[in-house]
């Protein structure tokens, strides 16, 4: 087969801003002017000749070619990368970059860490937190453990481990709660899925009061809150046994209510490299998944 004569560094360039999202990004992680982004952008997409992205007023929106080149071109340098690190010495090494919630990473995956690394000395596994939304392309990941209901469309999942939700509270709050209609009379902290009271109270057979808490993006900031007395909280108990062992977090309530479970998720057109084939096996069976 022909190769076509395209710069390298073009198409090294194209793949960074796919990935990022954002020429200003790239330049950053590519060391550059964003200039020298846009300029190799252009080239690129006279030697092809089609347009790899809009260009908007919410920013770059990549075309179908744009996305119909973008993993192929990530699979393709991640390949060469690990040759490279065989030429290197690293002959075994496997790099893999996980993103993972933060309430699941800080609750249940950083305790057990260890383990994995003890039995798979040959994958690197590199993790990096986030609130939830992740964008597993554009944040230069592999894979990413996400919580909620699944089937997000054109990714694969692995189901791992199920999080009912439970009120959580400092103990001095739970001695003021005799029953689920107690809880009108404090503060109600919220996440950013606003169905979830309201949920837990129709399980709990009582009448929901109005919510109006504060809202947070992290279960993390929720538990902090209420175990400093700033309010009741409706948490994942299994994410936070810790500081329940610890005296700082009371379950006033035994009722819980299902939100979803956590998943390990990966896009759909990414080819499944064996590292990743490894830790999806491990943490389906570590978390008692499936």
């Amino acid at each position: 087969m022909d190769r076509p004569d395209i710069p390298l560094n073009a198409l090294r360039v194209f793949e960074v801003a796919m990935r990022q999202g954002s020429f200003t990004k790239a330049a950053i992680e590519l060391r550059v002017t964003q200039a020298a982004v846009s300029h190799q952008i252009a080239r690129l997409e006279d030697l092809l000749g089609t347009t790899l992205f809009q260009r908007t007023s919410q920013g770059l929106v990549p075309t179908d070619e744009g996305r119909l080149l973008a993993p192929v071109l990530e699979h393709s340098f991640d390949a060469i990368g690990r040759v490279l690190d065989r030429l290197h010495g690293r002959r075994d090494v496997e790099v893999l970059n996980v993103g993972v919630n933060t309430t699941f990473a800080l609750g249940w995956l950083m305790a057990r860490l260890d383990g994995f690394r003890a039995a798979h000395p040959e994958i690197e596994l590199r993790i990096a937190t986030n609130n939830n939304r992740v964008e597993i392309l554009r944040e230069g990941l592999d894979m990413a453990i996400r919580f909620g209901t699944g089937g997000w469309t054109g990714h694969e999942t692995v189901p791992l481990m199920e999080a009912p939700l439970a009120p959580l509270c400092a103990p001095a709050a739970a001695a003021q709660l005799r029953e689920p209609a107690d809880l009108g009379k404090t503060i109600l902290l919220r996440s950013y899925r606003a169905t979830e009271w309201p949920q837990w109270f129709a399980a709990a057979r009582t009448p929901c009061p109005p919510v109006t808490g504060p809202i947070f993006d992290s279960s993390v900031a929720l538990a902090e809150l209420a175990a400093d007395g700033f309010g009741v909280a409706l948490l994942p108990v299994a994410m936070f046994t810790r500081q329940i062992r610890q005296g700082r977090l009371v379950r006033p309530f035994t009722t819980t209510v299902s939100a979803g479970r956590y998943f390990l998720a990966w896009p759909s057109d990414r080819p499944q490299t064996r590292a990743m084939a490894v830790f999806a096996q491990w943490m389906s069976d570590a978390s008692g998944g499936g």
